[in-house]
């Protein structure tokens, strides 16, 4: 195995960015700990571009990462990713902004139709027929010093993905998709996507309770923990697990003796600022006009004659991806064509756009009579319906 030198100098780094600051475009991966913390700590950037390759430690003491930052932002570079929703999170906490233009090899993979989140080893030995040695994925990115398999594997995670982009790029001009991909593209690196907000915090807990007094405490509550932690930099359940919170917001403690008999609330924490703090935001909760109280919209059962409709809509949806090599995924949720069946003007993202070229027109010309499935052998075929 060769040695493959890491940068850990800032001069090394921008001679290195300089050099490559001129290429159609780099490939990037990030390796990062998130255990012990909020904010993901970032401990390796990887970064590809024919002929050249490098290793940045963000760690190396004193290093000014300015210059990669800069190249991150670089308007005329394509960034390339696999699957980097995470690494986008990095660079926007880190640089304030999102790192743009960027193009993400799984999100391509479905709109070409090679898979549903396909994963990186799957499209290399896919469509490089080469494997990867996994063996170092548990690393602890934060010790050094990283052996030679560690730095291996992961410079692995862009090299590969050069070769993957340039055969993406290739059918991606081919099939005239570059404007599903772009569609794609421009939710994901919207700053929307990335920043956490805490008063939506309490949407991603889940609960069975609807009433509304309940949801406005549990709002609350869930955004003071994200706040805490955010500003302690620790994992929301080392604040308070959501199990108590959910408690929390049932019983409604008016004091610290109230919420010491929660479990999963100390004496200490109840008696200390963090209790101080949540019986606050339990009252904010409990004083929200009516008006502002959130609300939850059951899922409710189906209209008697919807489900087996539901269910043709399924079948539509896999025979038009199939004929249309695109994931299914990506074009409609089971959510989505429940509202296609229910509602005579359904918003949902099947409606517009490619979309709808492919698959929302024929759903809604089916849910109108205008076509009928059959089966021929073992494939499904669509049949014209005259008015």
């Amino acid at each position: 195995m060769t040695d493959i030198s890491v940068i850990t100098e800032s001069d090394k780094l921008a001679a290195f960015c300089a050099q490559i600051a001129d290429s159609d475009y780099i490939t990037v991966d990030t390796e990062f700990l998130r255990e012990k913390t909020y904010w993901s700590k970032l401990c390796l950037i990887q970064v590809a571009c024919p002929g050249h390759e490098a290793i940045i430690d963000p760690l190396a003491d004193g290093i000014d990462l300015s210059p990669f930052q800069a190249l991150m932002a670089k308007p005329d570079l394509m960034k390339v990713f696999h699957a980097c929703r995470q690494d986008l999170e990095i660079f926007y906490q880190m640089m304030g902004s999102v790192p743009t233009p960027v193009f993400d090899t799984q999100i391509a993979a479905m709109v070409l139709g090679h898979g549903d989140q396909i994963g990186y080893e799957t499209l290399v030995n896919r469509l490089l027929n080469r494997s990867l040695d996994k063996s170092a994925r548990f690393t602890d990115w934060s010790l050094r010093p990283l052996n030679k398999k560690q730095l291996a594997y992961a410079l692995s995670d862009v090299t590969h993905l050069c070769d993957i982009y340039e055969l993406f790029k290739a059918e991606l001009d081919r099939t005239g998709r570059e404007s599903w991909l772009g569609e794609e593209m421009k939710v994901l690196i919207s700053p929307s996507t990335l920043e956490v907000d805490p008063d939506e915090a309490w949407r991603r807990i889940k609960s069975r309770g609807h009433n509304p007094r309940f949801l406005g405490v549990l709002k609350e509550i869930a955004a003071w923990r994200e706040r805490e932690a955010q500003a302690r930099n620790l994992p929301k359940t080392r604040i308070l697990r959501d199990e108590a919170l959910l408690d929390v917001a049932g019983t409604k403690p008016r004091n610290s003796k109230e919420l010491t008999k929660i479990r999963g609330v100390s004496d200490g924490f109840a008696e200390g600022k963090m209790g101080v703090g949540l019986l606050k935001a339990v009252e904010r909760g409990l004083n929200l006009p009516d008006g502002q109280l959130p609300k939850v919209k059951k899922k409710e059962r189906l209209p008697d004659g919807i489900a087996p409709l539901s269910d043709l809509l399924k079948v539509l949806l896999k025979h038009e991806c199939e004929r249309h090599q695109v994931a299914a995924r990506i074009v409609a949720s089971g959510d989505d064509l429940e509202r296609i069946a229910v509602e005579s003007q359904p918003d949902v993202p099947a409606m517009t756009g490619w979309r709808y070229e492919i698959f929302g027109k024929r759903a809604m010309e089916l849910k109108s009579g205008k076509l009928a499935m059959s089966v021929r052998g073992r494939s499904i075929h669509i049949i014209e319906l005259e008015d």
